[in-house]
């Protein structure tokens, strides 16, 4: 007998299994994100049930626990940033309008997602099992970030060591901003603290570049040097 015929047969129905198991995972977060928005951070698994038409019995046939559907409902956050902010990462324009994106994508995802955003900082706080859900959508964000600022500090000729802590510091700038603007606006309507962020970000920005002897114009396409 060949080695061929004694190796065991792929099991059809445990690959349809597992297929349609994360399905049916991603069909619960679509319904968990639609009751955290219509209930809030405190949202109960009853709800997230109620909201995908199943008994509560039937969520957990397809998460290990809270903290497995949790973190289901981290990722996914990480994912619908990202895409907001991916014009950013293949730039084009004048510094200004890549920060002016960043920063209305930022701070337009939070408005739009803000029981989302509680619902995260709530589970973060009670000590999410693998890590915090905060964190992660933030280090999703820099991580990106970084590699952009790390390619323009190159093309200067300057230290891309800077390009990571440049590129957290703006990101919790942004984020701690936003965040206390979504709790407390203090009057202040979301193109205004945009706009702020914006200003404030851009100086920050030109002060590094400044401080080694490159001065841009904001209104002017970021162009490589010699070309």
């Amino acid at each position: 007998m060949t080695p061929e015929a004694d190796a065991p047969r792929p099991d059809g129905r445990a690959a349809r299994w597992a297929g349609q198991r994360e399905r049916r995972r991603r069909e619960f977060v679509d319904a968990a994100l639609r009751a955290i928005a219509e209930h809030g951070p405190e949202v109960s698994t009853e709800q997230i049930a109620d909201e995908a038409g199943v008994a509560r019995t039937r969520v957990y046939k397809h998460f290990d626990d809270a903290a497995d559907l949790q973190r289901s409902i981290a990722d996914r956050a990480v994912r619908l940033i990202t895409a907001e902010l991916a014009p950013l990462w293949d730039p084009s324009g004048t510094p200004m309008q890549l920060i002016t994106i960043a920063v209305g994508a930022h701070t337009g995802w939070l408005a739009e997602y803000g029981n989302l955003y509680r619902y995260l900082a709530r589970h973060s706080q009670a000590g999410r099992r693998g890590g915090d859900a905060i964190t992660d959508v933030k280090t999703a964000i820099a991580g990106q970030l970084s590699i952009l600022f790390e390619h323009y500090l190159d093309t200067f000729d300057l230290d891309g060591r800077i390009a990571e802590p440049l590129a957290f510091g703006l990101v919790g700038l942004v984020d701690a901003s936003a965040a206390r603007w979504l709790e407390n606006p203090g009057g202040i309507e979301l193109p205004e603290l945009a706009a702020l962020l914006v200003r404030w970000i851009w100086r920050v920005i030109d002060d590094t570049l400044r401080e080694r002897g490159i001065e841009l114009d904001p209104h002017s396409p970021l162009l490589v040097p010699g070309g």
